[in-house]
């Protein structure tokens, strides 16, 4: 009877040595699941410079392009007999708005197009 308790015991304690060791995975498992498994490439910091610069060109275009829709839109809809009758405050926020995106886009696309192509033109350079 006692070596079928020493038997019990040894089991529960392989047992208890087993449930640690699968609690010890799911543990390793949720800790690998919480971090990030992207890698970070050689050039992230450049690429993250080159939109940074990409955003900023892009912001200080669509403000200029806002100013030089803005002008001739309320120039217009306080001159013009038509533009007063046909273009509410709606409209006019619609073609600034419009004028101030296409700004931004096509600045931000050209930056990073540039930034693209001088990257391109080093390696082979290289």
């Amino acid at each position: 009877m006692a070596t079928r308790v020493t038997n019990r015991v040894v089991q529960s304690e392989e047992a208890t040595g087993k449930e640690a060791a699968a609690r010890r995975k799911r543990t390793e498992r949720a800790a690998m699941a919480a971090r990030n498994f992207f890698v970070r490439s050689p050039t992230e910091e450049e690429s993250s410079a080159a939109i940074r610069e990409a955003v900023l060109l892009g912001g200080k275009n669509a403000a200029i392009a806002g100013t030089v829709v803005a002008v001739p839109t309320f120039v217009a809809c306080r001159v013009l007999p038509w533009a007063k009758h046909n273009l509410n405050y709606t409209a006019q926020a619609l073609i600034i708005s419009t004028a101030c995106v296409a700004g931004f886009f096509i600045t931000a696309d050209k930056t990073i197009l540039r930034n693209a192509r001088q990257n391109t033109i080093g390696r082979i350079d290289e």
